[in-house]
């Protein structure tokens, strides 16, 4: 699905939730499916910033909350300073740097069924679920590599 299509599916949605459309909403909207990076609300924010030079930081959050609230937008806290956001258009989950805080999302179809599953084991009545994997992405690693490499050559 193009992220053309993502974006008029989505502001189809919230017209039927008779939410206005601002410019901003659509920016904000636009640009978190655009942008797989799980940006931050200030990075949204400076992303946009000249786009909208009359839109706050306050504005960018007040959206992403409205977004969250529709469902479109999962907003992730890994207790550090910022959330991210994350645009949800199927179910996934997330693999996470632990030494940069690069977050990719993981498509894995097995698990689709977790909720159900953790019902039928434990009879808790499973409302949300998030699965996080961490571990150091190729690009650490290859630091990492490089690093090790040169402290033994001198």
């Amino acid at each position: 699905m193009t992220s053309n299509h993502l974006v008029a599916q989505s502001i189809e949605k919230l017209k039927r939730a008779h939410i206005r459309i601002t410019p901003q909403r659509h920016g904000i909207l636009e640009y978190l499916i655009e942008n797989d990076n799980h940006p931050t609300a200030d990075e949204i924010y400076q992303a946009l910033a000249s786009r909208f030079p009359n839109m706050s930081v306050a504005t960018v959050y007040n959206n992403l909350r409205l977004f969250t609230k529709v469902g479109f937008v999962d907003e992730m806290n890994y207790g550090d300073a910022s959330s991210r956001f994350d645009f949800t258009s199927a179910q996934h989950y997330h693999a996470i740097c632990e030494i940069c805080g690069r977050i990719e999302d993981l498509y894995y179809p097995g698990l689709e069924d977790i909720g159900e599953v953790t019902t039928n084991l434990t009879g808790f009545e499973v409302n949300r679920h998030r699965l996080e994997i961490y571990g150091i992405c190729p690009e650490c690693q290859q630091k990492r590599e490089e690093t090790t490499h040169s402290t033994f050559s001198e």
